[in-house]
């Protein structure tokens, strides 16, 4: 029970941010001077599992405004191309996408 209970709370956070991502790229694109701070930021992996690392990568490419480019060899490190960009984007991804990801898995 406890596992149905995690895979709802992950995807219920996955439309959350689907619904924010989707906001932010329609207002971007129906006002295009709104200043736009694309970065690549490197998000450094707890996860460790490949399924993790390609649930976690596919989570982050299928909301709008990011996309996965790369996992370092060791696996340690998610190179993501975040639209927005701010200080707190490496965090949101930990705290949100990884957490449960990582709650699921376990």
């Amino acid at each position: 029970m406890n596992v149905i209970f995690s895979w709802l709370r992950l995807g219920g956070l996955f439309l959350r941010e689907l619904m924010l991502s989707v906001k932010d790229v329609v207002l971007t694109v129906l006002h295009p001077r709104r200043p736009i701070r694309s970065a690549i930021v490197a998000v450094p992996l707890d996860v460790e599992s490949r399924a993790g690392i390609t649930l976690l990568a596919n989570m982050i490419t299928l909301t709008p405004g990011t996309t996965s480019l790369h996992v370092s060899r060791d696996q340690s490190t998610l190179f993501v191309h975040v639209m927005n960009a701010s200080d707190a984007s490496v965090s949101q991804i930990k705290d949100g996408f990884e957490r449960r990801i990582k709650e699921v898995l376990s």
